[in-house]
């Protein structure tokens, strides 16, 4: 009679843990509709936070997330207003990825300079470089849909990688 009542628990146990829904099966199981479209971006969207968010912890920083998504930490000020369309900025930067793995350096690349508003970058830096000023100092961390989204850069930023960017403005125009 016990063996019977553990029986039942154990097939009532397995049923019930059958109904808990992850947006990502619809993809493994069958053809997903607008609806579910939407219901997995915002499903990567919140585990990406989830990611962020423990890095955060992890490397005890103290960020701040922008009402687009952006998390950044201002490390130094600079001084002067903040950057506009066509500045041109002149930065020392290093690009990584949440588990550490380097991307870019401008010890190995170079100084990165473009113009704001008109250079092609990501979504995120534009947002943050925003943010600074002339001699500033930043850790700016993006997901993926702030940086290179679903396919990566194809070269270093695999396919919706989260990336960790710490830059210092060098000089500007």
């Amino acid at each position: 009679m016990a063996g019977i009542k553990i029986l039942a628990v154990f097939i009532l146990s397995a049923l019930l843990s059958g109904c808990v829904h992850n947006p990502a099966d619809k993809y493994i199981t069958g053809k997903p509709d607008k609806n579910d479209m939407a219901d997995l971006n915002r499903y990567f969207v919140q585990k990406d936070r989830e990611r962020i968010q423990n890095y955060i912890e992890r490397k005890s920083l103290t960020m701040t997330e922008s009402p687009t998504g952006l998390w950044y930490q201002i490390i130094k000020e600079g001084s002067g207003k903040t950057f506009t369309d066509n500045d041109k900025i002149v930065m020392e930067y290093s690009c990584s990825l949440l588990d550490g793995t380097v991307c870019y350096t401008s010890e190995k690349f170079g100084n990165k300079e473009l113009v704001l508003g008109r250079s092609q970058m990501e979504p995120g830096m534009n947002q943050g470089l925003r943010m600074l000023s002339p001699g500033a100092q930043a850790i700016l961390i993006m997901p993926p849909f702030l940086a290179y989204g679903l396919i990566g850069d194809g070269k270093m930023i695999p396919s919706r990688a989260v990336i960790v960017y710490s830059v210092k403005i060098l000089q500007t125009e």
